[in-house]
């Protein structure tokens, strides 16, 4: 029986316990009760904001726990629970939810959205519904969604395209399956939650058979498992993405597409232009994905299209709420007020359409993905101001919330005058060390 078993064994709740006195930032209001449940947020960054905004609006007191860097943590629509400052997430997580701390926040709606939140969710599910709401989901399907080799396996099985893919057991099989492999390849994580945070990429790119070597042996280093990829070539307006709720039947309760116009860095960063529109092809093929896997919840879908064959080709799979979130809520489908809704048992919109041309936009990383593909001869200055033309939503800023944009400003001029800093302090060293250093001449 784990730490947090043992902490909940005294939190038992039943149902109708769970109606709710309502919460101040510091303490509880007694005496009084409310139908909405406050709504506890594991992680996330852009997407947890956007959720915390929402849901703030519709009356309801949001709670966060997560990275001391999001931008979540300096908005007004949010209550912000410190956690110890070199705790792993999951640890710190599992203390606050199990102890007294958190018991005037018994029954709030416990939702995730990040990686690690929907593991920690998967692994202690029992033990977290005795005393929060959960929302529905096959925690199984979910981790095997997380595993990209689960992921790749399960689309293969459903005949759905897929990139080839190669595992391997360990670097002694490498030799069996070297003619088989194409490059550029990917060393891609089975877990990307582990693996970003130690190497700050997706995927390592490798050219030739000797990089390989040498970059999994440095994965390997790390312990973290991986498969190889094969990369699919093409520009980043050829990804994307459907999104859908299932229910307790496996029934989609809407359809939702978008595409990326840019990504920074170009080929390989996250998303910085991103655009809804309307594509049924992607339907089909996700749903039968979500149909093999046993997905329930929340679905998100990835592809990209191969333009060696015309095939739309599955990258990732996400069972939760994504950095898009802010844009699907822009178009007409409030995701966050959705799930709350269904877990809380309140009526919830029926979704049967949403806005196309809505348009998500990271300003800063898109000027830097226009001046890598302007260097490339891919962009001119004209096409790039006539792609921004038109209403964008910024993933962070609003007029209303300000804080999290200004601090975020504030932490960049940070790190851009530090790396100047140091960029004029290795400049002065070289200086000094050259006028040190006797001409050939004055050594005549």
């Amino acid at each position: 029986m784990s730490a947090l078993d043992l902490s909940l064994q005294d939190s038992v709740i039943t149902t109708d316990q769970r109606r709710l006195c309502p919460v101040t930032r510091n303490k509880r209001v007694p005496d009084r009760c409310v139908t909405k449940p406050p709504l506890i947020l594991l992680g996330g960054e852009v997407n947890a904001l956007s959720i915390s905004r929402s849901l703030s609006a519709a009356g309801v007191e949001v709670y966060a726990l997560g990275e001391s860097s999001s931008p979540l943590r300096f908005s007004r629509h949010c209550h912000w629970i410190t956690t110890p400052p070199k705790c792993a997430a999951e640890d710190a997580w599992a203390e606050f939810l199990s102890r007294s701390d958190s018991d005037h926040l018994q029954g709030s709606v416990l939702l995730a959205a990040c990686d690690s939140a929907i593991e920690f969710i998967a692994h202690n599910r029992e033990t977290l519904a005795e005393k929060f709401l959960l929302d529905e989901s096959d925690p199984q399907s979910q981790l095997c969604m997380l595993d990209k080799l689960c992921t790749y396996r399960t689309a293969r099985e459903a005949g759905v395209p897929t990139p080839r893919f190669w595992s391997l057991d360990s670097l002694d099989c490498i030799d069996a399956i070297r003619s088989q492999l194409v490059y550029p390849l990917l060393v891609k994580p089975r877990l990307s939650h582990l693996f970003v945070p130690r190497f700050k990429t997706k995927y390592l790119l490798v050219s030739c058979f000797d990089e390989l070597v040498t970059t999994l042996q440095k994965v390997k280093d790390t312990n973290i498992e991986y498969l190889l990829m094969e990369y699919i070539e093409g520009a980043d307006d050829q990804l994307c993405s459907y999104y859908t709720y299932l229910d307790s039947d496996g029934q989609p309760l809407f359809h939702f597409t978008k595409r990326v116009v840019r990504r920074h860095p170009i080929n390989q960063g996250n998303a910085c232009y991103h655009v809804t529109d309307h594509n049924d092809e992607l339907h089909e093929l996700s749903l039968r994905l979500f149909d093999q896997a046993g997905l329930r919840g929340l679905a998100n879908a990835e592809f990209k299209r191969d333009a060696r064959d015309g095939n739309l080709k599955l990258m990732e799979c996400n069972a939760r709420f994504t950095a898009a979130n802010g844009l699907v809520a822009e178009s007409g489908l409030d995701l966050g007020l959705f799930v709350y809704n269904r877990v809380t048992g309140q009526p919830h919109a029926n979704y049967t359409d949403y806005r196309d041309n809505v348009r998500l936009w990271y300003p800063v990383e898109d000027f830097r993905a226009f001046l890598q593909l302007h260097s490339r001869g891919e962009l001119t200055l004209l096409r790039w101001l006539r792609s921004i033309m038109h209403r964008k939503t910024l993933p962070v800023f609003r007029w209303t919330d300000p804080l999290p944009s200004l601090v975020g400003v504030a932490r960049y001029v940070r790190r851009l005058a530090s790396k100047t800093c140091r960029s004029l302090r290795r400049c002065q060293i070289w200086s000094t060390r050259s006028s040190s250093q006797p001409s050939v001449l004055q050594s005549k």
